[in-house]
């Protein structure tokens, strides 16, 4: 039937509608043209949802993954340091973090000039990520800052002072992650010196970051006192089970979130960090069951965090099969580590946040290079796989010498003003109670 507007009018009133439509796609067009940003309500959506996810990941994903792993007289110390960690570092990044990483400024660190979000308004946009708000670019990043040091906490449970702990994350955080948050993402890859670094969502700037200050500091910190005569067994494995399910859904967030857009990007991403995580979890089973007759649920759990940190920095250019070499990869090699490396050197991670996130994170940053090149099936990557593997190695060199050093220099101060390990009467007693006056559990 046709309408009574049409009808009347004849074609005068549909010349008039394609008029009117021209119209909105000239303005529109001239709207991106001269180069104000167009925010884009999906991708802004999507974003939203992916910092939520993000903030999930480290509370309560990974405060109950860690909480569950160490003795019960320590659960509430180690759930308060990650919920104190989101807080304060939340702080640093409105006061300055957020300017010093994506703010204009030299070669190795940003500037000053959006300190507190200053000139930051409602409708501001980044020039790298134009459909979003740049307020949501800020919470979205913010929450990668906090989690950062709420992974290398885990190295050294249930024996390092909390005032320690906060001011060894606050300094490190500005003093390594900034650095590299600055190089790799605002400047998109050039870093140090080098140009065309991979890292999607964190494999440098979060994983091998943290994981090379969590083996500084667990050598520093020094062993608990049980280590390695006595069997330092979890005290509540459900719970860390049930934190590394929450750790899976919200690196959803993490890694997808990453390509800051709500597209077939995004969606691959997704993809590929699923499936990572399904083959490390797969092999870190089957190598357990084929060493010990039975596979475990800490073991599973484990290989799904390991392929998780690998997939990280690649999940931006490799496909499905690259994703399952990179997970199956990862599993084997971390499995070394945490089984095999840490024994053979008797350092006391606690927690394997070394052998986990810095090797894991390490063999992602350098298998991108081979599986992310288009040269491999799936790859999305345009590049030379000999060259990418020089320029993700230095990369990574680089990194584990800023983490280590930095690392080293304020445990250092840290001991020597304020000190850095509880004293033997309060490990004894337990962090819950030493430190914090409370026990998670009544009789």
């Amino acid at each position: 039937m046709t309408h009574p507007l049409l009808k009347s009018t004849g074609s005068g009133a549909a010349r008039i509608l394609s008029a009117m439509a021209a119209l909105v796609l000239a303005t529109t067009s001239a709207h991106a043209a001269d180069g104000t940003p167009t925010l884009n309500s999906g991708d802004t959506a999507w974003l939203l949802i992916s910092t939520a996810l993000v903030l999930f990941m480290m509370i309560p994903g990974l405060a109950l993954f860690y909480a569950g792993l160490v003795r019960s007289k320590n659960i509430l110390s180690i759930l308060m340091q990650c919920f104190a960690l989101t807080a304060v570092m939340s702080l640093v990044w409105l006061a300055c973090g957020y300017s010093l990483s994506f703010a204009d400024g030299g070669s190795f660190i940003g500037g000053l000039d959006k300190m507190f979000l200053k000139g930051v308004t409602v409708n501001s946009a980044r020039s790298d990520c134009p459909t979003i708000p740049e307020l949501l670019h800020f919470a979205y990043q913010m929450m990668f800052f906090l989690i950062t040091p709420g992974l290398f906490i885990g190295a050294f449970a249930e024996r390092m002072k909390f005032k320690a702990i906060l001011v060894f994350s606050v300094v490190w955080s500005l003093v390594v992650y900034v650095p590299c948050c600055y190089g790799v993402w605002h400047k998109a890859g050039a870093f140090l010196g080098l140009t065309g670094v991979i890292d999607l969502a964190g494999g440098i700037v979060v994983h091998i970051t943290a994981g090379i200050a969590a083996l500084v500091a667990c050598i520093m910190v020094g062993p608990r006192k049980e280590f390695p005569s006595a069997q330092l067994m979890p005290h509540n494995l459900p719970l860390t089970i049930v934190g590394a399910g929450m750790l899976w859904v919200g690196w959803f967030g993490f890694n997808a979130g990453s390509q800051l857009a709500a597209n077939g990007a995004a969606a691959m991403t997704l993809i590929v960090t699923h499936l990572s995580a399904c083959a490390a979890s797969v092999v870190w089973m089957l190598i357990e069951w084929i060493r010990n007759g039975k596979p475990s649920a800490l073991g599973i759990a484990t290989g799904s965090i390991a392929g998780l940190a690998a997939i990280t920095p690649a999940s931006g250019k490799v496909g499905p099969v690259g994703a399952i070499c990179i997970g199956a990869i990862s599993a084997w090699v971390c499995w070394l580590a945490c089984s095999k490396l840490k024994h053979k050197f008797r350092y006391d991670d606690s927690l394997d946040v070394f052998g986990v996130h810095g090797v894991g994170g390490f063999i992602g940053t350098m298998l991108v290079a081979v599986f992310g090149s288009t040269t491999f099936a799936g790859g999305l990557g345009d590049f030379s796989i000999g060259k990418q593997v020089v320029t993700q190695g230095l990369a990574s060199l680089y990194t584990i010498l800023l983490s280590g050093i930095a690392s080293y220099v304020i445990l250092k101060v840290i001991d020597l003003t304020i000190g850095l390990r509880v004293s033997h009467e309060e490990e004894n007693q337990g962090l819950d109670l030493a430190e914090h006056g409370e026990t998670a559990y009544n009789d």
